[in-house]
């Protein structure tokens, strides 16, 4: 199975994802999204499948939403904040609930960089796997004047506390694998050389256990009080759009594309 943005290769009971615009640093672009949603629904759909490997070329996983270029904000008919929410409504809310909802556990290996979108892609796996090289950021609010989402607000809280998530979203601090594996946001941090070998190991036990129990298992753990993801993925995504409508992200952009440090102005 080809992809153009996406490395898709099945090992037996295994498949194995692989994010492929290291160039880019595996930014989330519209083709990515849409290469992600059929990579997951391809797997829906092959009963042979029985557990995941999500990983990454080059020396980053994700590095977020791709802004330098215009597939996601460039309707002219739209106001930016339109055009984000229109956005994660159409194409990244329901790529990152496909991967969220599979029936297969999918082991998440995370080598570099995991920043913003690239953070909620890695914590819709079930069990995290960092390179102790590997950082966490949370880079909306410090760098582009929004705030996280693709269900970052509702993974985060969950996993480290209201008061490390809320640190981790207003600072945009980068948490180390090893801290990251120490609050309970990740499963387990490895060393660089045996991320791969290990992650593959994990989905090995998992494609040899009781499918239907952790397919069970999963849909349990996906439905928490107060907020189930897809409520959560609508405020984000209500919220994501007043946001994008600011002069801070406009400014935000502006500097991103030019390299430099924002001047936010709290507008």
């Amino acid at each position: 199975m080809k992809f153009d943005t996406l490395l898709f290769e099945r090992r037996d009971s295994i498949a194995l994802v692989t994010l492929n615009r290291p160039d880019r640093l595996n930014a989330l672009n519209l083709q990515l999204i849409t290469d992600l949603r059929s990579a997951a629904a391809a797997i829906e759909s092959d009963a042979g499948i029985r557990a995941v490997v999500l990983t990454a070329a080059g020396r980053a996983f994700c590095s977020g939403a791709d802004l330098m270029g215009d597939d996601l904000l460039g309707d002219p008919k739209r106001s930016r904040g339109e055009n984000i929410g229109a956005g994660l409504r159409q194409h990244f809310n329901p790529m990152v609930n496909a991967w969220n909802q599979l029936r297969t556990p999918v082991v998440v290996a995370v080598n570099g960089v995991a920043a913003g979108a690239g953070v909620s892609l890695a914590l819709a796996g079930d069990i995290v796997l960092a390179a102790r090289s590997a950082t966490f950021l949370q880079l909306f609010a410090p760098k582009l004047g929004l705030m996280p989402d693709l269900g970052s607000t509702f993974h985060l809280p969950r996993l480290v506390g209201t008061a490390r998530a809320k640190g981790l979203a207003l600072l945009g601090d980068a948490l180390t694998a090893a801290d990251a594996a120490a609050w309970g946001l990740i499963w387990s941090c490895v060393e660089d050389a045996a991320l791969q070998t290990q992650a593959e190991s994990l989905a090995q036990r998992l494609a040899a256990g009781p499918t239907q129990a952790f397919q069970r298992i999963k849909a349990t753990f996906n439905v928490e009080p107060p907020h189930t993801l897809n409520e959560q993925l609508e405020f984000e995504a209500v919220a994501q759009s007043k946001l994008g409508d600011t002069a801070d992200f406009a400014e935000g952009v502006q500097a991103f594309r030019g390299k430099r440090a924002p001047n936010f102005t709290g507008k």
